[in-house]
């Protein structure tokens, strides 16, 4: 009998109950491996995981300049600020370039 594609979830998407969030399979993989590290190899996964905390993903950054976008929009939609004509921005910006 052939299984429905729908119906087949790949290895990463499966998930378990731990405490009171769902850990996918992957992370629980990868949490069980870096416990078993030795202690001056767990300090530097953990250095490296907390710097890459401080430096966003390209796809990161464009997620938060596309909320900012929408955030702006709905504020001009509803009134909160007021738009500025092209050529005004095109003025000013050749001014400050000048």
């Amino acid at each position: 009998m052939k299984k429905h594609a729908d119906s087949v979830k790949e290895p990463d998407m499966l998930a378990e109950k731990k405490g009171n969030t769902v850990m996918p399979m992957a992370m629980q993989k990868i949490e069980s491996e870096a416990l078993n590290l030795d202690i001056h190899s767990r300090a530097s996964l953990v250095g490296k995981l907390l710097l890459s905390l401080d430096e966003p993903t390209v796809s990161e950054v464009e997620k938060l300049w596309l909320d900012e976008a929408e955030r702006r929009l709905d504020d001009y939609r509803a009134g909160k600020i007021l738009g500025i004509p092209g050529n005004e921005v095109f003025k000013r910006a050749i001014a400050e370039l000048s």
